[in-house]
């Protein structure tokens, strides 16, 4: 009976869309939210994903057997697969909708996130994926906990992760949010509710399994349809860069200024701050932490990364030819605008369904409404196969780190914590809804910017500093932790994105809206000079045990034993 459970949601979602998506798109073509009437193409290839992916999702269940499938996939899963899955969770709806978007209204500056998102790949692979995968078992308060006292690390641990998880959410919801309200004609809320209780029935019932398989079908659909959208772009202008850029500047209403920096990040701090919060937030991020568990030793986590990196790398390339392309393609055509009273458009604002929909767009552009199906469904992959690694890295924090090892002190059975994870991935997947909807307008790159930025100042600076500096005690960790947390949540606040767009005050308290550059800094001083003056019997033991730590981080002797087979 449990095992048919998600077929019967799936069927009553299906039912629900196939009987009210026309009556509700009649109304939103209307209100100029599509450019033409129902898309079938699009409707067909978005049923015939979530179906595949249900189905997916029921074998996966049938085969979780234990705590170590759910959370892990049993580590059974290959590096080149591994690989495959960590870029299919990486290229997120800021990668594909969001920089594309950003291209599109901003020219070169969009870049400055795809070259974030790259660079942090070398961090993981030299700092990090060896040592989680030789002392971790399913999440890096594991690792983080390794040494140090268990209770308070792991507190902390999935605090910073559920805010990580919370920040990401959003912006996989908006994208999500506004692409089912494009394609269907859906009222947004209607649209969020969607993905929420999809993303739930994955996580609930297929656990890591299913996860897995969702973000590798997800990656090689997606690689393959920017390949496609990109080659037609360049094939249309003889495939000469230059003739791609002197079109794009002749028709951008910022001329010649689309091709410098400077126009979306304004000063030097803002740069580096943001730099720093994409650079090193990567290696902070608990769903792509999480990844590295699911492989059998420390050389297939080598060579996961190795594998995600060029995915990656080539992916985001894509972006940069297919936002530049949507504005040689777009810009010129009223088509793909709401338009005003007196008949203008505002080629940059106007797009239906904002910017984020620029490579939607596109996508019909160059390959009709057939392609326009197989990207929004694509997209819509691609964002619940992001939304599954976020939900089930929040309530594998709920139920492994706080239920399962603070609150029963390691006395809860397989069955039981299993359980409370996929309650919490419900409670999750509620509070993703809501989110989603109170920040309907944030562009999304932008909103995982805020997630990167926590990452890197509270979940980094814990993992790198219980693993590289031997000096480390859990007073240290658990202050600068803490004070990298909080001032992280605080400057994103107070900042211009939330403060004044968002909650509608005259100005913002803090000046910038990445505060990674203050809250790093500050999580790392606050690790460092508490460390030095905690003097405790514990803190004496703490740095003693650094040694057989060091020797398992490097070699692995001991991790075998001790994972999940």
């Amino acid at each position: 009976m449990r095992r048919r459970l998600p077929l019967a949601l799936a069927a009553g979602l299906l039912g629900f869309l196939g009987t009210h998506a026309i009556a509700w798109a009649a109304g939103a073509v209307e209100g100029n939210v599509q450019k033409q009437g129902l898309n079938i193409a699009a409707i067909a290839m978005f049923f015939l994903f979530v179906l595949g992916t249900l189905f997916i999702t029921y074998r996966a269940a049938a085969s979780s057997k234990s705590a170590a499938d759910f959370y892990a996939a049993g580590g059974g899963i290959t590096g080149f697969q591994n690989g495959l899955a960590i870029a299919g969770d990486y290229m997120s709806a800021a990668s594909f909708l969001g920089i594309s978007g950003l291209v599109f209204a901003s020219g070169f500056d969009g870049l400055i996130y795809s070259i974030g998102f790259l660079v942090g790949w070398p961090v993981v692979l030299f700092l990090i994926a060896e040592r989680l995968r030789n002392l971790g078992k399913f999440t890096f308060a594991d690792v983080a906990s390794f040494r140090l006292d268990q209770t308070q690390i792991r507190i902390l641990s999935a605090t910073g992760t559920l805010v990580v998880v919370a920040f990401y959410l959003i912006a996989q919801m908006v994208g999500a949010g506004k692409l089912i309200q494009l394609l269907f004609g859906l009222d947004y809320l209607y649209a969020v509710v969607i993905v929420g209780a999809l993303m739930i029935v994955y996580v609930a019932f297929g656990g890591m399994k299913a996860t897995t398989w969702v973000q590798i079908i997800k990656a090689c659909l997606l690689l393959g349809g920017a390949t496609f959208m990109a080659f037609m772009v360049m094939l249309h202008f003889g495939f000469s860069p230059e003739a791609m850029f002197a079109e794009a500047v002749r028709v951008h209403p910022r001329g010649e200024a689309i091709m410098a920096p400077g126009q979306m990040v304004a000063d030097p701090i803002s740069a580096i701050s943001l730099g720093l919060a994409l650079m090193f937030g990567t290696a902070g991020l608990p769903h792509i932490l999480m990844r590295f568990f699911t492989v059998s030793d420390a050389k297939a986590a080598r060579k996961s990364v190795f594998y995600a990196t060029g995915l990656i790398a080539y992916f985001y390339i894509l972006t940069f030819i297919i936002g530049f392309g949507a504005i040689t393609f777009l810009m010129v055509d009223p088509g793909y605008y709401q338009t005003a009273a007196d008949g203008t458009f505002n080629r940059i604002t106007g797009l239906l369904g904002g910017t984020n929909m620029a490579a939607v767009h596109l996508a019909n552009a160059v390959g009709g409404s057939l392609f326009l199906g197989f990207i929004s469904a694509v997209a819509f992959a691609t964002i619940l196969a992001v939304v599954a690694g976020l939900t089930l890295a929040g309530a594998s924090a709920v139920s492994h780190d706080l239920y399962a090892e603070v609150f029963s002190r390691g006395r809860a059975s397989e069955r039981r914590e299993v359980n409370i994870s996929k309650a919490a991935a419900v409670v999750i997947g509620i509070v993703a809804i809501v989110l989603g909807y109170v920040f309907e307008n944030q562009n999304v790159a932008f909103m995982v910017g805020l997630a990167f930025a926590v990452a890197a100042s509270c979940n980094f600076p814990v993992l790198l500093m219980s693993t590289m500096w031997k000096g480390c005690t859990t007073r240290g960790a658990m202050w600068g932790g803490f004070l990298g947390l909080v001032s992280a949540v605080a400057m994103v606040v107070l900042s211009k994105a939330v403060w004044v767009q968002t909650l509608g005050h005259p100005r913002a308290l803090f000046p910038y809206d990445n505060p990674a550059l203050f809250s790093m800094t500050i999580a790392f001083l606050g690790i460092y000079v508490i460390s030095r003056l905690d003097n405790s019997q514990r803190a004496r033991r703490e740095i003693a045990a650094y040694d057989a730590q060091y020797v398992r981080s490097e070699t692995g002797i001991g991790a075998a034993s001790a994972h999940i087979h």
